[in-house]
């Protein structure tokens, strides 16, 4: 699953072109590596997003092309 479609589908991010913007702004990497929103995601991959002076830290558990907003929290664990 794309990087940005995967972020929206968790609710990670509200919407696919915020989290499309914020990859190519080199704000997003998977696995130590700056990702582009094309990027490839599967189950085990860990996510960092920089917001400002903060960092969130989530490892992909699971991928879905549709997510309510109950199942959307069970997509990925966050890391502290």
């Amino acid at each position: 699953m794309r990087l940005d479609k995967y972020l929206k589908n968790s609710r990670i991010i509200k919407r696919r072109t915020v989290a499309k913007e914020a990859c190519e702004g080199g704000r997003v990497s998977v696995n130590g590596k700056t990702a582009k929103a094309g990027t490839t995601v599967a189950v085990g991959d860990i996510i960092e997003i920089r917001f400002g002076d903060k960092t969130f830290k989530a490892e992909v558990t699971a991928l879905a092309d549709h997510a309510t907003k109950d199942s959307a929290k069970g997509m990925y664990r966050t890391i502290v």
